[in-house]
């Protein structure tokens, strides 16, 4: 079936779980899912420079999934595992490296070339070609990561399933996301960007950028090539005034230069720890 004829069986199923049991509806809620671990869709999809459409429907199919995936024991080995979702399959003719005990979830799209170290990638997530998830990084579920990038050791990239219109985070291409930061709540990390170590970045977190005369905020998202670090800023509370968390813009890597070079050099000059 063709996603004009997927969408509306997946909407109404969604309203009413009683049609899954019929099986046009569980069918189509399967394919959903089978498509998304090919790749034939995303769950949000770019239209432009820091612009993207979240596609409520193939959240709401993941969801669905749940409902009509059956628990089952897992053996690999000597591991044992009992779930519901089962691993991601054909690796190799995919062309994905995936490191033991590295793991990729069914319905998750690993592009060709990526390399996934003992790292997470959950159901409904996009990971682009060039791309490393290295040791104990985490992708989230439907979190979207482009091309060209790097999570380091230990990052984590929240998932956003629920509400099912809401953006999951997106990391765009050419990123390097530090050691031990978090991206969550549908934040939005722009081309080239350069995250540094232990950056917490949620919906709510006050990005800053300091390179002007007068600071510049940000909520949800890092403007494209930006080079950030944590940060704290002054709040008055009743008890008196406190230091609260926040992340701040300190330099941008250049068009000019090879992406390479750039990283090295924003690292090198900006003194980011990764």
């Amino acid at each position: 079936m063709s996603a004009s004829e997927l969408k509306p069986l997946i909407e109404a199923a969604y309203a009413d779980r009683s049609l899954l049991a019929d099986e046009v509806y569980k069918a189509a809620v399967t394919q959903v899912v089978d498509d998304l671990d090919q790749g034939k869709y995303r769950v949000a999809t770019q239209d432009g420079p820091g612009k993207w459409t979240t596609h409520a429907w193939l959240k709401q199919a993941v969801l669905l999934y749940f409902g009509i995936a059956k628990m089952e024991r897992i053996e690999l080995g000597p591991f044992e595992f009992y779930d519901k979702i089962p691993l991601k399959k054909n690796l190799d003719r995919a062309g994905v490296r995936v490191v033991p005990p590295g793991t990729v979830r069914y319905g998750a799209f690993i592009e060709s070339g990526a390399i996934v170290m003992p790292g997470y990638v959950n159901i409904g997530a996009y990971v682009g070609s060039g791309t490393m998830v290295d040791t104990w990084a985490t992708v989230g579920s439907c979190a979207q990561v482009g091309k060209d990038c790097h999570l380091s050791g230990g990052v984590g990239l929240g998932g956003v399933l629920e509400p099912p219109g809401a953006q999951p985070v997106i990391i765009e291409d050419g990123c390097f996301i530090g050691s031990r930061a978090i991206v969550v709540e549908g934040m939005l990390v722009e081309r080239e960007a350069v995250i540094g170590a232990g950056v917490a970045l949620t919906a709510s977190t006050a990005i800053i950028d300091v390179t002007g005369p007068e600071p510049v905020e940000y909520r949800g998202r890092v403007p494209a090539r930006s080079v950030v670090i944590p940060g704290m800023r002054s709040k008055q509370f009743a008890a008196g005034v406190y230091q609260i968390g926040c992340a701040l813009i300190i330099g941008r890597r250049t068009e000019s230069t090879d992406k390479k070079t750039s990283l090295n050099s924003a690292l090198r000059d900006f003194n980011v720890s990764v």
